[in-house]
C-alpha cells in the first residue's frame, strides 16, 4: 500500500489527520485479517509547487530565514509526533523525495527514450499527455476538455496545455537543485510518487491511497507516467479520502482556515479525535466543529468507561462465565463488526456495532447477576481486538483506570442513601437522588433483591 504523504513545510492539520487516521485503520484491519502489509508513505520535501511556481518548502524557508532542510527536518519531526499522539502506526517505509532523485532522473530519461516526454530549450522536461491515450481514466477527465482549463505560464514551452512537468530547470536563486542530463534542476511533484512507489512496491502494487483532492492532476499524472513506462497497471485499487471542511469549506493552509493537530490535541483526547474522524466513512467529507468533536468525545468516553468497568470487575471476579446467551451476543457483534469492515472498511458502522455491544455489556454488568472471569475476559478481548487493534480507539492500558472503581463506589453510595431515604419514608429525597442520577445518564432499577444501575449508552 502506497499513500501520498505530507509536504513538510508546516505543522500537520486536522485535514491531514483525517487522511492518515483513515489509512491507519485500513492498514490495521488488513493486518488483523491476516494480510502481510508493506505500507509506504512518502515525505514530500521538494518539488510541490504553488500555483505561483514557488516551491512550498523554499517559500517557508524564506519566511523563517532557515535553510530548506531545516524546515523539512522541523516539520517532519512535528508530523510524526502528531501521528504518534493520534495512535497512527508508523509506515514500514517513509521515503523522502530528496533521497530518491537518482531514481526520478532515471525514470524521466526512460520516458524520454520511449517518446513519452520531451526536453525544452530551458532544460525543463514535460510528459506528453497525447502519447498516453488513457490519460484521465481515474478522474473521468477527457483530454479535449482539459485544453481550455489548462494553465500555461508565460515562458513555458509545452507542446500541449495539459502536459505536466517531470523535471524543472533551476533558476540561479533556487536553492534546491541537482545535476541532471538536462542541466541543474529539481523533480516535478508527480514523478516523485511514481518513482518511490515502484522502487519499494514494484511496477504494479495493490493499493494506492491519498486525498480525493489529489485525484486530478496528481494521481492521474502518476498513472500516466508509470503505465506509459511499464505498460502495466500502476495500482490495482485506488482509495481516496474525502476532505475535511470547516463550515463547508475545505480545510487548507493556503486558505488559512485550519486547525493544527497540536491545537486539537490540546483540547481533546486523541481517542475523541479518532472517533470524530472514523464516525464518517473514509470516502466522505466531514465538517469540523466544536459540537462534532464534543459529541465524538462523549461517544468515545462511553466506550472507555465500559472498558474501565470490565477491567475493574476482572480484578476480583470469581471463576466462571455469565448468564446463558451472552457468548452469542459476543459472537454476533464480532461477526457484524467484521462484516462492516469487510464492506470497504466501513468504520462508522463498525463503531456503531461496538456501541451496541457496549450497551449490552453495561446492561449485563448492572444486572446484579454474577459475571465470572471467563466472560469478562471474553468481553475485554472484544474491546482490545476490535476497539484497540483495529480501530485504535481503546488503549491496552487506560490512564485513570481507577476512575471506574470510584464511579462504581459513588453510585452505590448514592443507592444506599436512597435506600435509607425510602426506609425513612423520605420519598421526595429518594426521588431527587434517582432523578439527578438519571440526568447524567445513570438509570436505577428497583428489583426484589435490591437496586441496580445501568449507564445509558
Amino acid at each position: 500500500m502506497y499513500v501520498c504523504g505530507p509536504t513538510v513545510y508546516d505543522h500537520a492539520h486536522i485535514g491531514h489527520a483525517k487522511t492518515y487516521v483513515s489509512f491507519d485503520v485500513i492498514n490495521r484491519y488488513l493486518r488483523y485479517s491476516g494480510y502481510k502489509v508493506r505500507y509506504v508513505q512518502n515525505i514530500t520535501d521538494v518539488g510541490h509547487l504553488l500555483e505561483s511556481g514557488e516551491d512550498r518548502i523554499l517559500k517557508r524557508a524564506g519566511a523563517l530565514a532557515l535553510e530548506p532542510m531545516e524546515v523539512v527536518e522541523t516539520y517532519t519531526r512535528s508530523y510524526f509526533e502528531d501521528m504518534d499522539a493520534l495512535g497512527v502506526l508508523r509506515p514500514d517505509i517513509s521515503p523522502r523525495a530528496t533521497g530518491h532523485v537518482p531514481e526520478q532522473i532515471k525514470m524521466v530519461q526512460a520516458l524520454i527514450d520511449k517518446g513519452h516526454a520531451y526536453v525544452t530549450k530551458k532544460g525543463d522536461v514535460y510528459f506528453d499527455v497525447t502519447s498516453f491515450p488513457e490519460y484521465g481514466k481515474l478522474s473521468g477527465q477527457r483530454l479535449e476538455d482539459l485544453v481550455s482549463g489548462a494553465r500555461v505560464e508565460v515562458g513555458e514551452e509545452k507542446r500541449h496545455p495539459a502536459d505536466f512537468a517531470l523535471w524543472r530547470h533551476a533558476e540561479p536563486e533556487h536553492l534546491m537543485r541537482w545535476d541532471s542530463p538536462w542541466g541543474e534542476g529539481f523533480p516535478g511533484w508527480h514523478i516523485e510518487c511514481s518513482a518511490m512507489a515502484m522502487k519499494y512496491l514494484g511496477e504494479t502494487f495493490d493499493i494506492h491511497g491519498g486525498g480525493l483532492e489529489n485525484r486530478f492532476p496528481h494521481n492521474e499524472c502518476e498513472i500516466a507516467q508509470a503505465e506509459a513506462l511499464t505498460g502495466k497497471p500502476f495500482a490495482r485499487y485506488w482509495l481516496l479520502t474525502g476532505s475535511l471542511t470547516i463550515d463547508g469549506v475545505k480545510m487548507s493552509k493556503s486558505l488559512g482556515n485550519f486547525v493544527t493537530v497540536k491545537d486539537a490535541l490540546a483540547r481533546y483526547p486523541a481517542g475523541a479525535i479518532r472517533m470524530f474522524i472514523l464516525s464518517s466513512h473514509y470516502t466522505n467529507p466531514v465538517d469540523y466543529s466544536q459540537a462534532a468533536l464534543d459529541s465524538a468525545q462523549k461517544g468515545w468516553e462511553r466506550l472507555v468507561s465500559a472498558v474501565q468497568l470490565v477491567r475493574h470487575r476482572l480484578k476480583s471476579a470469581p471463576e466462571g462465565g455469565a448468564p446463558e446467551g451472552f457468548q452469542k451476543v459476543i459472537a454476533d457483534h464480532r461477526s457484524r463488526f467484521i462484516e462492516a469492515m469487510d464492506d470497504d472498511f466501513n468504520a462508522p458502522v463498525a463503531i456503531g456495532v461496538l456501541q451496541e455491544f457496549t450497551r449490552e455489556v453495561n446492561t449485563l454488568l448492572n444486572s446484579g447477576e454474577d459475571v465470572g472471569r471467563d466472560m469478562l475476559e471474553a468481553i475485554d478481548a472484544v474491546y482490545r481486538e476490535l476497539g484497540g487493534t483495529v480501530l485504535g480507539l481503546i488503549p491496552d492500558e487506560i490512564a485513570g483506570g481507577a476512575d471506574a472503581e470510584r464511579q462504581d463506589q459513588l453510585i452505590n453510595l448514592l443507592i444506599e442513601l436512597r435506600a435509607e431515604a425510602r426506609a425513612n419514608r423520605e420519598w421526595a429525597r429518594a426521588d431527587q437522588i434517582r432523578d439527578r442520577l438519571a440526568e447524567i445518564g445513570i438509570i436505577l432499577e428497583d428489583r426484589p433483591d435490591g437496586t441496580v444501575y445501568k449507564i445509558q449508552g
